[in-house]
C-alpha cells in the first residue's frame, strides 16, 4: 500500500486548522460579548478576548509592522514547506511546519480582515458582520480573537519573594487559540523530536546559498 504524499498530508493538516481557527474565532466573535466566559470546568474556560500582539496576547512591537512580518513570515514559511516536501523530508517534520504555517495564516487572517469586516466587540454588545469598509478597523490593523482559557490553578507567592510576595496568581494565565496552539505544537515537537533534522534542513540551506 502506498502512502499517502507528503503534500496531501501538509495540504489537509494547513487547510483543516486555518478551518478550525477560524470558523471558532467567528463564532466567538459573533455570539459573545468581550470577555464573557463559558464555564466548561474549574479549569478550562471559552474567554472570548481580543489582542493587538503575538501569540498568548503578547504585544511588544508597533501592530501594522507585526502583520506585515507575520506576511512575510508566512511567505518564507510557504516556500520551506514546499521545498521540505519536494526533498522528502520526514512526515512529522512536514507536519510541524505545517502547523507552524497555519497558525501563522490563522492570526494573519484576524489582523488583515477582521478590522473591516466586524463591528466593535465590548463588554455589552456582540459583534456583526458589517460591509467592508465600515468595521472597527482597517486593513492590517483588525485585533486577533483568542478564546481558550486554562486557569489550572490558583495560589499566592510567598510573601518572602520579592515584589510579588503575598499577590495572587493564576497558573497558567494566557488566553490563546487554535492558531496559538498550533505553532506552540508544531515548535516544541520540533525542538523535541526533530532537532537534527532541522539543523541539516538549516544547513542545507546555507549551503545552497553559498553555490
Amino acid at each position: 500500500m502506498n502512502k499517502i504524499p507528503r503534500s496531501v498530508i501538509a495540504i489537509f493538516v494547513v487547510l483543516f486548522t486555518i478551518l478550525a481557527d477560524q470558523v471558532l474565532k467567528i463564532w466567538v466573535k459573533t455570539n459573545m460579548a468581550l470577555y464573557e466566559s463559558i464555564h466548561i470546568t474549574d479549569w478550562f474556560q471559552i474567554q472570548f478576548a481580543e489582542n493587538n500582539g503575538m501569540a498568548f496576547g503578547i504585544e511588544v512591537i508597533d501592530k501594522l509592522f507585526l502583520t506585515l512580518f507575520r506576511i512575510v513570515a508566512v511567505c518564507f514559511i510557504v516556500y520551506y514547506l514546499h521545498k521540505i516536501v519536494k526533498q522528502k523530508y520526514n512526515y512529522g517534520y512536514v507536519v510541524c511546519i505545517a502547523l507552524i504555517l497555519a497558525g501563522a495564516f490563522g492570526n494573519i487572517v484576524d489582523c488583515v480582515f477582521y478590522g473591516e469586516i466586524f463591528s466593535e466587540s465590548t463588554r455589552i454588545q456582540v459583534a456583526e458582520f458589517v460591509p467592508v469598509g465600515e468595521g472597527y478597523g482597517t486593513w492590517l490593523h483588525g485585533r486577533v480573537v483568542d478564546m481558550f482559557y486554562f486557569p489550572l490553578f490558583k495560589g499566592s507567592f510567598p510573601s518572602w519573594i520579592p515584589f510579588w510576595g503575598g499577590q495572587d496568581f493564576t497558573f497558567f494565565n494566557a488566553i490563546f487559540n487554535i492558531a496559538d496552539a498550533a505553532i506552540s505544537v508544531g515548535i516544541v515537537v520540533l525542538l523535541l523530536f526533530y532537532r537534527k533534522t532541522l539543523s541539516y534542513s538549516l544547513q542545507e540551506e546555507k549551503n545552497e546559498e553559498k553555490i
